[in-house]
């Protein structure tokens, strides 16, 4: 069962009717709740509906000189619903963060048509249950987020990225080291080889903020061997969010491990936050690829299934919202 609700009160009663006849909704589109409720430049702060695509957000934000700091692939089509429900975030998630970060407040609407509100509308605001971390990535299993408010920060003056070119993965991870025990603080740290025809990998970083600010953030970085002009179209070049793409999570620490075991295959990494999206390795390098459970904190792939289940059976007994697939 697709759902089509035109404003709030309509998805409140479709949820409650297909609750009430234990219909399984299979998707939600919220195009409708496109609204921008309210943006407080003063405050940095705005309440958006689902539906509003995170361009025309940014777009509205960027007269008053602020933006939402995420920048996840295809922003023109990505809505805010979909960005919330799937915890999106792109190349400069490791300076700014991702969009859990920055919500303030949630209203979602859960599977029995119920209304519920997590948070506010200001930063400083501790009432009521921090519901807000389990909603953000759930995917709609647990309810549909249909508006939230968000903290903003101002544009950066400016925003340059340089690489330096690594002959090895040892040779990057030792740059890759020398970058997290140096002064330098980019907005992006990632390491990519688009094809496996090419001999070296690239390591950018970026920097923004007020020109001199990144001006000297430049020169530190020149002497760490990032002298190359760059820029983020690698993030085209394989499609990071794209089903064409695979990715995989683990500990920062363990990403040179997992990149070794693609035996060439194409790859961006977010080499700070330990994402990997890589492109179909060669013949047999498959596998070779470590299992998640073993790069990641020992216990906690068991664990997150049966936590998903009990979230999923309190929120959604009757199952009528779509599962969330680990």
């Amino acid at each position: 069962m697709n759902v089509t609700p035109a404003n709030v009160a309509e998805l409140k009663e479709l949820l409650a009717d297909a609750c009430a006849q234990g219909k399984k909704i299979s998707s939600f589109d919220l195009s409708a709740l496109q609204r921008v409720l309210e943006h407080k430049a003063e405050d940095m702060t705005a309440t958006v509906e689902a539906g509003v695509a995170l361009a025309e957000l940014q777009k509205q934000l960027a007269t008053r000189g602020q933006w939402l700091p995420v920048d996840p692939p295809d922003p023109e089509r990505l809505s805010i619903g979909a960005l919330l429900a799937a915890n999106t975030s792109g190349p400069r998630r490791f300076g700014y963060g991702t969009v859990r970060d920055y919500v303030i407040g949630l209203k979602a609407v859960l599977a029995d048509g119920r209304v519920i509100r997590s948070g506010g509308k200001v930063v400083k605001n501790v009432a009521g249950y921090d519901l807000m971390k389990l909603f953000i990535g759930s995917r709609g299993s647990l309810g549909v987020i249909v508006e939230a408010t968000f903290k903003l920060r101002p544009l950066p003056e400016t925003e340059k990225f340089v690489e330096a070119r690594c002959a090895s993965l040892e040779e990057a991870e030792k740059l890759i080291e020398a970058v997290l025990d140096s002064e330098l603080t980019p907005v992006v740290l990632d390491l990519h080889r688009l094809s496996p025809a090419t001999r070296h990998l690239s390591l950018v970083v970026g920097f923004a903020g007020t020109r001199e600010e990144v001006e000297c953030q430049l020169g530190k970085a020149a002497e760490l061997g990032f002298t190359e002009p760059s820029s983020l179209d690698y993030e085209k070049t394989l499609p990071t969010e794209a089903s064409t793409a695979r990715k995989m999570s683990v500990l920062a620490s363990k990403t040179i491990e997992f990149i070794r075991a693609l035996n060439g295959a194409p790859f961006v990494a977010r080499a700070g936050n330990g994402i990997i999206y890589y492109g179909v390795p060669p013949p047999g390098a498959a596998a070779s690829l470590p299992a998640s459970s073993a790069i990641t904190v020992a216990g906690r792939d068991a664990d997150a299934p049966r936590l998903a289940a009990r979230l999923k059976n309190e929120f959604d007994p009757k199952h009528i919202l779509p599962d969330l697939i680990l």
